[in-house]
């Protein structure tokens, strides 16, 4: 893997500020969770709920995968990025739009600032698809995480040009249907193809890697591409078209999908030569776990059920918490400390093996701030459904806290390896060396 990601990699100017902005803009999520919960009592269509949506979609998890994909897209598809330019063009377009956007829904403004974010988030997505399209190109092999990586792209595309759309109908309308229709259809596309694609894509190299575990049928895999493409465009086709009362079956397709990537990771599983699973694979493996409330939940949201209104609010609120807060930031929050101590140490040190006595990268950041950051992401989680379902601000409240803490603790060992230069290094002395 070493040699394979130094002589691939980017520059760290490409990869390491989409770190930055994700870290600030978790703390920021967090924080802005403090002043909002009073909008989990009404209406998900809510601008202080639709504000924490876009900020942890786009500046907290987008952001982060973005910069990820960077330097892991060299190592999965065995060849160098396309573009560092696209890359640096694509950070500035999607960090301008989340905050103009964020701004935007925060104030309920409507007009030219809404647009401006929606253009800059559509042009960061364009770029973004040719430079993963024409890195993959590049790659020696075509593979399955290839068909995930680029396919989750096309979809990610696809959910900002409904977003602009979305905006432009706030001020001029023109979409035939209410604006809820629309959303729903924005919402599913961005969680099942965007992340949950690019999540397998990537999921299915890095973490049999980081297991040592070497599976190698990829049948399921195969399933699970099928399955889940399958499910979001008869998802689309009827909820555009039809409007029939087949989408709870679209939805099994898909948590068939999920059920394929989980049975070929715990066939990874079985083959692992690791004995001991650190913290960040720990919580991977939490937010697997996590992905369950979301699947579940799912054919409620889509089954039309006959339920009070205030009780369907909160579980679709509950739904879109267990999807953005749960699944897609639980597993960041684990793999951030997979990838980033890597990385980092990769351009601190490149220069100095062999040379200098350089630390681990597991050594760049506290594990006590790892492990309590870990639990309090739990306890905040688990208060914060707590309190939608019961429609309890105090209890909200609490959940909000303790999320605020986890951002704290993250965001302080995230620029503790990010700010970290090489120094004081000792010289091996062979023959003498007890190294």
């Amino acid at each position: 893997m070493s040699a394979a990601t130094t002589s691939n990699s980017p520059g760290k100017w490409v990869v390491l500020p989409h770190y930055a902005f994700a870290a600030v803009a978790f703390l920021a999520l967090s924080v802005l969770l403090l002043f909002s919960t009073d909008a989990f009592s009404g209406h998900y269509f809510h601008p202080k709920l639709l504000t924490l949506t876009h900020v942890a979609v786009l500046g907290w998890a987008t952001m982060i995968i973005f910069g990820a994909l960077y330097q892991l897209l060299p190592v999965v598809l065995d060849c160098k990025l396309y573009s560092e330019k696209l890359a640096i063009y694509t950070f500035g377009l999607l960090g301008a739009g989340t905050i103009l956007l964020s701004y935007s829904f925060w104030n309920f403004q409507l007009g030219w600032t809404m647009h401006a974010a929606a253009c800059a988030l559509v042009a960061a997505f364009i770029l973004f698809n040719i430079n993963i399209t024409q890195t993959a190109r590049k790659a020696p092999k075509w593979t399955i995480e290839a068909d995930f990586i680029v396919t989750s792209g096309i979809w990610l595309l696809v959910t900002g040009i409904v977003g602009l759309l979305m905006a432009v109908n706030f001020t001029f309308p023109f979409l035939p249907l209410d604006h809820v229709h629309y959303l729903k259809l924005h919402a599913h596309i961005g969680m099942a193809g965007w992340f949950l694609l690019l999540i397998i894509g990537v999921g299915v190299k890095l973490i049999p890697m980081f297991l040592l575990a070497h599976p190698e049928d990829s049948k399921k895999l195969n399933w699970a591409y099928n399955l889940i493409n399958a499910g979001l465009v008869l998802f689309i086709f009827d909820h555009m078209l039809l409007q029939t009362k087949l989408l709870p079956l679209y939805g099994v397709m898909v948590a068939l999908g999920v059920g394929m990537f989980i049975l070929y990771l715990r066939d990874a599983k079985n083959t692992m030569q690791r004995k001991e699973i650190d913290l960040g694979m720990q919580q991977t493996f939490v937010a697997l776990a996590i992905l369950l409330l979301p699947l579940i939940l799912l054919f409620v949201v889509s089954s039309n059920l006959n339920l009070p209104q205030q009780l369907l609010s909160s579980i679709y609120l509950v739904y879109g918490i267990s999807v953005f807060l749960g699944f897609v930031s639980a597993l960041i929050l684990g793999q951030t400390f997979k990838t980033l101590p890597f990385i980092v140490w990769m351009h601190a040190y490149e220069n100095h093996v062999g040379r200098f006595k350089t630390p681990l990268p597991k050594d760049m950041y506290s594990h006590s701030f790892l492990r309590w950051q870990n639990i309090f992401y739990l306890i905040g989680l688990v208060v914060l459904i707590a309190g939608v379902l019961l429609r309890e601000q105090q209890i909200i409240l609490a959940g909000s806290i303790a999320f605020t803490i986890t951002a704290i603790l993250y965001t302080v060992n995230v620029f503790q390896m990010l700010l970290h230069k090489a120094h004081n290094l000792k010289p091996f002395t062979y023959g003498k060396a007890n190294a």
